[in-house]
């Protein structure tokens, strides 16, 4: 068994779609940055890629390669799920946190969780999504931006 944690911040900007844990949220802002800026599915890429001691996501998809541009980040998630199962690992469970001020969250949730758990082809009970706010309190109280947090739990698969 081995444990990874992940976390990831992206600075809102006006317009374009805000997209979270692969599920788009409605709000006037979207979070900027080179792909679609799922902080959720960010943090989740890295602390699976952690823990099975294989760098971090911008290893694997570096904001320097144009071919990520605008990249749908569950492509990025399902890649990184590719690259778990091609090294033996399977995901035993994923906890993750928003941090967010706005928009509200809690509708999109157990969305959010259907998601990703398509995604790692993991049962919907694996994964646990939730998301908080700082109580107006630094850059996300102020409404600057989100942050998310994931902590994973693989195991190696047996070998028959």
């Amino acid at each position: 068994m081995r444990i990874g944690q992940g976390f990831d911040v992206h600075a809102f900007e006006s317009g374009g779609r805000l997209v979270l844990g692969g599920v788009l949220v409605p709000h006037s802002h979207s979070l900027k940055a080179h792909s679609d800026g799922d902080v959720l599915l960010h943090a989740l890429c890295d602390a699976l890629l952690g823990a099975a001691g294989l760098g971090d996501i911008g290893q694997h998809f570096p904001d320097t390669d144009e071919t990520y541009r605008h990249a749908d980040s569950r492509t990025l998630l399902r890649s990184v799920g590719e690259k778990l199962q091609a090294r033996g690992f399977t995901l035993v469970n994923a906890d993750m946190t928003l941090i967010a001020q706005s928009p509200r969250l809690a509708p999109y949730i157990a969305a959010m969780g259907e998601t990703i758990a398509a995604d790692l082809d993991a049962p919907v009970e694996c994964i646990n999504v939730k998301a908080t706010t700082t109580e107006h309190l630094g850059f996300t109280g102020r409404e600057e931006g989100i942050a998310a947090l994931a902590v994973v739990l693989i195991d190696r698969q047996s070998r028959a």
